[in-house]
């Protein structure tokens, strides 16, 4: 009874350990292309973003948009902190530009874990005009290098658009 006890109670805080320290995974479906120091998301119709979860593939949930698709275009897709010390409060703001002839309309901003807590433009975002996407990150349960994400969900035809931070939390 007591090492019954002992497995499930190691299994819990080992659950609890991982759950937001979980790497970034790409989905499959999702691409970002970089010029220079530009990032633009590219799509082929007809794909379908999945998952693999266990050698089982599954559909991924995407906020349902009935908006026009667009074009965007990301000032960076990923950002380095650099040196954080643990318990600091940072945040990046990540520049998006919508490229396309439709006004470009981000409909969520999914954070990998809890540690991490979005902002973005609410207001459609007209061709030509920029917007933001800006992620809040609390160092306090991280030691040592961090890699963390958001997925962006806007009408664009490879959403979510991975947008990725990287820190190197001391003591």
């Amino acid at each position: 009874m007591k090492k019954t006890l002992s497995i499930i109670a190691l299994s819990i805080i080992g659950f609890g350990l991982v759950s937001c320290k979980k790497e970034s995974k790409t989905v499959p479906g999702t691409e970002t292309a970089t010029t220079g120091s530009t990032a633009v998301a590219t799509a082929t119709p007809a794909e379908s973003p999945a998952a693999t979860v266990s050698g089982e593939t599954t559909a991924v949930a995407t906020p349902a948009s009935n908006q026009p698709l667009t074009t965007i275009a990301l000032s960076e897709s990923n950002f380095d902190f650099g040196n954080i010390k643990k318990g600091n409060k940072v945040e990046h703001v990540y520049e998006v530009t919508n490229t396309g002839t439709n006004p470009l309309v981000i409909s969520e901003v999914k954070p990998g874990c809890g540690c991490t807590v979005p902002d973005f433009s609410k207001e459609p975002i007209m061709p030509g005009k920029k917007g933001k996407v800006t992620l809040h990150f609390d160092s306090s349960n991280f030691d040592g290098n961090v890699n963390k994400y958001a997925d962006v969900f806007a009408n664009v035809e490879k959403a979510p658009i991975k947008l990725t931070f990287t820190a190197n939390i001391q003591p």
